[in-house]
């Protein structure tokens, strides 16, 4: 899951940061080294599959192949029986990282049913054109050039303000997997309103969170959690003061208030996810799905 990438990368860099110059400089030829090697074992074991290249997979924080495609499977196992997804809609697929889903549905997705995915990472969405659109036509790619702190920094367009380059009511089913835990409030709103306007009515979206409630905060007290949201910020907690966007838990109420505000119906019950140390669990991240009013 991207999060674990991410608490390392943040504890990582904390790190570094305390080391002198020269072991630093002494450290990064090693990474380079054995990142350079394990690019060429992944590129020589994945030779002629449809399977983003490691460099790529990282920044998804699905490294492994064991977790590119345990997540896949499961995921298009949830959004066919919890969502009912038909091979012949039209799914969006915002923050679509290296492809991951989009791969996963070219099996699904008969040639009547559309996929449109956009993400912040130039990188990844360039290997998808490059790789997936040139094979499933129906399969679309388009780079949006969003701040995020941690994510891309040196973004144009502010989250809060981005509008989704659709028409309304354009699609069946909107998927956000692991956004709006790198989000925060005021973007979450309008993303959240970008959905209901780009769905159809009746369409669902399924979207993941680290939703904070009784259960999960006391979880989280108990130091059972994978993820330790230690600064609470009103109605958000995070793992960093310094870099928020990092990991971000809502409180599951303004969360709610949210989804009543945009016309979008939760489908009951909320599917609560491991992150915090529940036993039991349908995901590692919490997921809400909700129809279009």
């Amino acid at each position: 899951m991207r999060e674990h990438f991410v608490k390392r990368t943040v504890i990582s860099s904390r790190i570094r940061s305390l080391l002198p110059n020269s072991i630093r400089r002494i450290s990064r030829t090693w990474v380079l080294g054995i990142r350079t090697w394990a690019e060429y074992i992944d590129r020589v074991s994945l030779r002629g599959e449809l399977i983003p290249p490691l460099r790529i997979r990282a920044y998804s924080g699905i490294p492994t192949l064991d977790e590119y495609f345990k997540g896949g499977h499961e995921f298009l196992d949830i959004l066919i029986n919890l969502c009912q997804l038909k091979s012949n809609e039209k799914v969006l697929d915002v923050g679509c990282g290296c492809g991951q889903m989009a791969i996963f549905l070219t099996k699904y997705l008969s040639n009547v049913g559309l996929y449109e995915g956009f993400d912040i990472n130039k990188a990844a969405i360039g290997w998808c054109n490059k790789e997936i659109s040139s094979r499933h036509r129906n399969f679309t790619f388009s780079y949006a050039d969003v701040y995020n702190k941690y994510y891309n920094p040196g973004g144009y367009l502010k989250p809060s303000e981005f509008k989704f380059p659709f028409q309304s009511q354009s699609f069946d089913l909107v998927l956000l997997k692991s956004v709006f835990t790198h989000m925060l409030p005021a973007d979450v709103e309008n993303y959240l309103s970008e959905v209901s306007h780009v769905l159809k009515k009746g369409g669902r979206s399924l979207i993941t969170f680290f939703l904070l409630n009784d259960e999960s905060l006391e979880h989280i007290k108990r130091g059972v959690s994978s993820l330790n949201f230690r600064y609470d910020m009103g109605v958000y907690r995070t793992i960093s003061p310094y870099e928020p966007e990092a990991a971000v838990a809502y409180d599951e109420r303004f969360i709610r208030g949210l989804y009543d505000d945009c016309k979008l119906e939760i489908m009951e019950p909320i599917q609560f996810g491991s992150w915090c140390g529940r036993s039991r669990f349908l995901s590692y991240q919490d997921i809400v799905v909700a129809s279009r009013l």
